[in-house]
C-alpha cells in the first residue's frame, strides 16, 4: 500500500559519480542530534521518497550527503542539486551494502544518519506472482537493507551515536490485499526496527520507523499495477520527508504519514477480529 521509490534497474557504472568536493572532514555528531546538520546516506535517492528526503535535508543546511540508488542519471541530479555525491549501485548483489558504506565513509568521514528508503513493489495475486519477483520484493524491501544496516552499525555504535530511519508502509502494519510479498517484507522490517532498537538501547544509535500509506511516486508505475482505490489519498513524496525529518529531529521511534493512519494499525492490534471483517469488505 504504499511505499518507497522503487530504482529503474541495476547500474553499469562502477565507482562513485562526486557531484560535490568533500572527502575529508566531517561535521560533529552533536549537529546530527540537534538538528544542526551532519552526514546523511540516503538510499532509494533517486525519486520518490528518497529524492524528496535529500532535499528536506539540504534544505534544512549543514548536511553532506552520499545518495544511493539504481537510476544512475536521476541520481545524478538528485544529487548535483543537492551537492551531494551519487554512489550508483545495487545493493542486491552480494557484499554492495558494505562496499557502499566504506564509499560513504570514504567521503564523509563519519555516518550520523541512514534513511534506508529504497523499495519495490508487485501487486496482484499471489499464486500468479513470477517467483524472480518474489526474490525481488523480498531482496530490495528486505534483506538488502538488513545488510546494509549491518554494515553501517559498527561505525555508529563506535562513535557513540547516531540515526537509523527505515523507510517502511502501513501495508507492513495492516497488510493489504493484492500485496502479499510487499506486506510481509514490510511488516519483518517494522519487527527488524522494533528488536533493533531495544538491542541499540544504551549505544546513543537511535532507530526510527516512517511509516507511510499511499504515496504519490513512481512506484505503482513501476509495480506494474496502478493505484485506483478512492481512499486512502495519496500524499506527496514531501509530507513522509517530513515525518523523516520529524523522526531525527523530535527523536522519534515510530511516524505515520498521515498521523491518522496509526488508527487501523491499532485497531489491527487491540481488536484483530473486527479489523479482519472491516477489512474484508471494504478492502
Amino acid at each position: 500500500m504504499s511505499h518507497a521509490p522503487s530504482p529503474a534497474g541495476p547500474s553499469n557504472r562502477a565507482g562513485p559519480v562526486v557531484t560535490s568536493a568533500p572527502r575529508t572532514g566531517s561535521a560533529a555528531h552533536a549537529g546530527q542530534r540537534t538538528g544542526r546538520g551532519g552526514t546523511a546516506l540516503v538510499t532509494g535517492a533517486s525519486s520518490g521518497i528518497g529524492a524528496a528526503v535529500v532535499r528536506r535535508l539540504a534544505a534544512e543546511g549543514g548536511w553532506r550527503m552520499v545518495l544511493n540508488g539504481r537510476d544512475v542519471t536521476r541520481l545524478e541530479q538528485v544529487a548535483a542539486l543537492a551537492g551531494a555525491v551519487a554512489l550508483p549501485a545495487d545493493l542486491t548483489r552480494p557484499g554492495a551494502g558494505r562496499r557502499l558504506t566504506e564509499l560513504a565513509l570514504d567521503h564523509l568521514g563519519e555516518l550520523d544518519l541512514l534513511v534506508a528508503g529504497a523499495g519495490v513493489g508487485w501487486a496482484g495475486d499471489f499464486t500468479a506472482m513470477p517467483a524472480a519477483r518474489i526474490d525481488e520484493v523480498v531482496g530490495v524491501d528486505l534483506l538488502a537493507n538488513l545488510h546494509l544496516v549491518r554494515t553501517v552499525l559498527p561505525h555508529m555504535v563506535a562513535a557513540g551515536s547516531g540515526r537509523v530511519v527505515l523507510v517502511g508502509s502501513l501495508a507492513g502494519s495492516v497488510g493489504v490485499r493484492g500485496e502479499a510479498v510487499y506486506s510481509a517484507a514490510k511488516a519483518a522490517l517494522a519487527a527488524f526496527a522494533d528488536a533493533l532498537r531495544y538491542e541499540l538501547r544504551g549505544t546513543g544509535v537511535r532507530v526510527s520507523h516512517v511509516v507511510p500509506g499511499v504515496v504519490d511516486t513512481p512506484f505503482f508505475d513501476r509495480r506494474g499495477t496502478p493505484y485506483t482505490r478512492p481512499w486512502p489519498r495519496p500524499v506527496p513524496p514531501a509530507r513522509v520527508a517530513d515525518a523523516v525529518w520529524t523522526a531525527v529531529r523530535r527523536d522519534k521511534d515510530e511516524v505515520y504519514v498521515p498521523g491518522w493512519l496509526r488508527v487501523p494499525a491499532l485497531v489491527r492490534g487491540a481488536a484483530p477480529g473486527l479489523y479482519r471483517r472491516l477489512a474484508a469488505r471494504f478492502g
